[in-house]
Formats: C-alpha cells, sequence, structure tokens
C-alpha cells in the first residue's frame, strides 16, 4: 500500500493474551509435524499401551463374573493392581514418549538458528523465555498425551472398578504417576532442545540424542567396574530415571550398589540446569561471529 494514501490503519482486533503467547509456536508446528506419516502413524501407536493396560483393568476387576461361567475355576482371584503395574507402565510410556522426542525434538530449534530467525521473533512482544517454553510446549504437551494423563485416567478407572479400601491404600499413586512422567518429559524435553540448539543437522542431532543415554549407561558401567563404585551412575541418566520411579512407586530394587535416591534427584536436576544453560547461551536475538 503506498505511504501516501494515508490509508493505512493500526491493527484494531483482539490481542492475545500475554500469559497464551507461547502457544503460538505449538499450534504451528504441530501442524507442521502431523503432515509427515510417519510421525503421525508413531503417535498413534503410542496409545495402543495404555487401551490394552484399560482392557487388562476391566478384566481384571470382572474376573470373578468371568470365572463363575467357567466350570471348575470358581476360585479365580484379579490379579493386584498398584506400584508394580502403573511403574510398568510409566516405563513403557516413557520409551515410546523417547522414541517420539528424538524424531520431534532436534528439529525444533535448528531451522531458527540456521535461517537466522530468532531476530525476527524477539523484534515483536515475544522474550526468550516465552520462546523456550513455546518450544519445550511443542514436545511436552505432545508427551504428556501418552504418558500421565492416560496413566492418571487408568487410575481413576482402577479406583471406579475397585472398593473403596483400594483407594484408601493406592491414593499416592497419582501424585506418582504425575510427578514420574513430569521429570521425565521435561528431561527428555529440554535434552532434546538444547542438542538441537548446538548442533544444526538434524539427523545427527537425533543421533547425539540416542548417544547420550547408550554412551552414559557405558561409561558408568566403566567407571564402577575400574573404580569399584557407584557413583559412576552419577552420568547414566537411564539408571537416575529408574531409580527415581523405583522410588515413587514404592518398589525395591537389587541389592547390587548403587547411588541413592537423593543423589539420583541431585543428578537429574544438575542434567536440566545444564540444559536450561545451554539453551540461554544459544538463543539471543543476534550471534557475533568472528
Amino acid at each position: 500500500m503506498a505511504v501516501y494514501k494515508r490509508t493505512y490503519k493500526g491493527y484494531e482486533g483482539a490481542l492475545t493474551p500475554e500469559w497464551s503467547r507461547f502457544l503460538i509456536l505449538p499450534r504451528y508446528a504441530w501442524a507442521s509435524l502431523f503432515k509427515q506419516r510417519f510421525l503421525l502413524i508413531l503417535y498413534v501407536v503410542c496409545f495402543f499401551y495404555p487401551i490394552g493396560c484399560a482392557v487388562f483393568l476391566y478384566l481384571n476387576a470382572n474376573l470373578g463374573a468371568l470365572a463363575s461361567l467357567i466350570p471348575g475355576s470358581s476360585t479365580m482371584k484379579g490379579l493386584d493392581v498398584g506400584g508394580t503395574f502403573f511403574n510398568i507402565f510409566t516405563a513403557t510410556q516413557g520409551s515410546l514418549a523417547f522414541i517420539l522426542t528424538s524424531f520431534i525434538g532436534p528439529g525444533l530449534i535448528s531451522p531458527d538458528l540456521a535461517n537466522n530467525a530468532l531476530p525476527l521473533y524477539f523484534c515483536r512482544p515475544f522474550s526468550r523465555t516465552e520462546y523456550v517454553l513455546g518450544k519445550l510446549g511443542v514436545v511436552a504437551i505432545l508427551l504428556s498425551s501418552i504418558t500421565w494423563i492416560p496413566g492418571l485416567l487408568l487410575f481413576l478407572m482402577q479406583w471406579s472398578l475397585a472398593d473403596a479400601k483400594w483407594f484408601e491404600q493406592n491414593s499416592w499413586l497419582a501424585w506418582s504417576i504425575f510427578l514420574g512422567n513430569i521429570i521425565w518429559i521435561l528431561l527428555i524435553s529440554l535434552l532434546a532442545l538444547a542438542i538441537s540448539a548446538w548442533v544444526r543437522w538434524k539427523v545427527i542431532a537425533g543421533s547425539a540424542l540416542l548417544l547420550i543415554f547408550f554412551l552414559g549407561t557405558g561409561l558408568s558401567a566403566a567407571i564402577n567396574a575400574v573404580l569399584r563404585t557407584a557413583k559412576g551412575e552419577w552420568i547414566d541418566i537411564g539408571a537416575n530415571i529408574n531409580r527415581v520411579w523405583a522410588e515413587l512407586f514404592r518398589l525395591k530394587l537389587g541389592d547390587g550398589d548403587m547411588i541413592s535416591v537423593e543423589e539420583a534427584w541431585v543428578s537429574l536436576f544438575c542434567t536440566l540446569a545444564l540444559c536450561l544453560w545451554l539453551l540461554w547461551k544459544k538463543i539471543r536475538a543476534y550471534e557475533v561471529v568472528r
């Protein structure tokens, strides 16, 4: 529009609330991601196990009624649903969440850095914190839909099928399901974003995410074997999250040497802090080239 005509008018429509502006990034990212048939199929596959668990809970709760229909099986009893069941569910869905993240996360920030797009974000009323939250939301919200949300739905389903005594004895499971999955989601999401910010090639970034876990496990085992200590598990993210999950679901691990649950929490929080620091160093409106 020619400036001399003076027909330009400022935008007079509704403004997006400041607290929800970071959700703009997930909305457009999801539209792009789900155009890829492989990712869509992988996302749908992630719901097969929760559906299978729901069928199991229903059959387990109605096993007595089914047994009455089968001659000679009146003594059949349902299995006890507790910490072991939900720990297996969390570990299974956590593995699927990691696979999904390895395909989604590495390509979230690297294109913006490669094409110098960050100045376009930050020249608007959009802060670095909102940018990181928006990119984090792309992965975290998707992973929530396959981890703690179906986990809590299964908990509510078991509560409705069981008696009041079951809820009195297992009400703590709801918090364990939520916290155990949230810490895992934050961990793998921030790791993927940090790698995406520092590695420009998507394939290499995805491989680096896998390498961090497998290399950490190998180095941890080597340190423990050479130094005859358990402190090598400080760098084993998989061992630390399993230690935390076992504590949250009140399970007993083996009698072998291992770090304490407090040390496992500290190791995970240090990893989260390192990822945030790496993101803060890389994400800025300008880049100094020497």
